[in-house]
């Protein structure tokens, strides 16, 4: 007996060897870095996947809100939805309510919409029956597209619009109200010019519908604050003229 005994403790030794070089084996693939990376790789490869999508959709796009414009019968502010630079919609979050204001809008805030879209511009028609509506809609929206651009400058092809600018001139007191005038600049060169303030109320109503068209286009053609005032609305052509070009001088032109 007291022979086997150290040969029993030798068997068990070796056993004890055998299953402990066992273990190591079967751990070794799992500390093995190769295989670790190896299987987490998989599931980095997803999340990056994930991010990267959310990554490219924040580069020229989001959703941008325009300043709410007052008009007699209530403020209009608009939505748009930007995607690589490009307006992919465009809505009214607020828009004359109550009595006849409540047709009116819902006449003319869906055809505004489109045209927004389709012109990818504030340069869009009015709404026959919602002029109030449809200028307080192509302010705002202005105003939008105006916060637009420090988005869009950094968008492939977008190195002709990063020189454009948006000035507004001084605000202009006349006998009948403010006059304002905003312009967009590019290459030196006025390529749009805008009332965002004239005289409202009564027949200053009509002669600054038919004023203002006429002295935008004028400002745009000449380039310059030297234009004719528009007959029968002396006073908002003078103010129109001089907050010009306080605004030609903000632009260094």
């Amino acid at each position: 007996m007291r022979k086997s005994h150290p040969v029993r403790r030798v068997v068990l030794a070796t056993a004890a060897t055998v299953s402990g070089v066992v273990l190591l084996l079967s751990l070794k693939p799992a500390s093995d870095p190769a295989a670790a990376s190896a299987a987490g790789a998989a599931p980095q490869q997803t999340a990056a996947g994930q991010r990267s999508p959310q990554g490219g959709t924040q580069t020229g796009s989001g959703t941008v809100t325009g300043d709410a414009a007052q008009t007699q019968y209530g403020a209009v502010q608009v939505r748009l939805t930007v995607s690589g630079g490009k307006i992919t919609k465009a809505e009214a979050v607020q828009a004359p309510k109550g009595g006849l204001s409540d047709q009116k809008t819902q006449l003319a805030v869906p055809r505004l919409n489109q045209e927004a879209v389709a012109a990818g511009t504030a340069d869009i028609d009015s709404v026959s029956g919602a002029t109030y509506t449809s200028e307080g809609y192509k302010k705002s929206l202005q105003s939008a597209l105006d916060r637009m651009k420090p988005a869009s400058s950094g968008t492939p092809g977008a190195a002709g619009s990063a020189q454009a600018r948006t000035v507004t001139g001084k605000a202009v007191q006349t006998q009948y109200g403010p006059v304002q005038v905003r312009i967009t600049v590019s290459g030196g060169k006025i390529t749009k010019a805008e009332a965002v303030q004239a005289p409202k109320g009564g027949l200053s109503d009509q002669k600054t519908q038919l004023a203002v068209p006429r002295l935008n286009q004028e400002a745009v053609a000449a380039g310059t604050a030297d234009i004719d005032a528009v007959s029968g609305a002396t006073y908002t052509s003078t103010g129109y003229r001089q907050s010009l070009q306080s605004a030609l001088d903000q632009a260094g032109g």
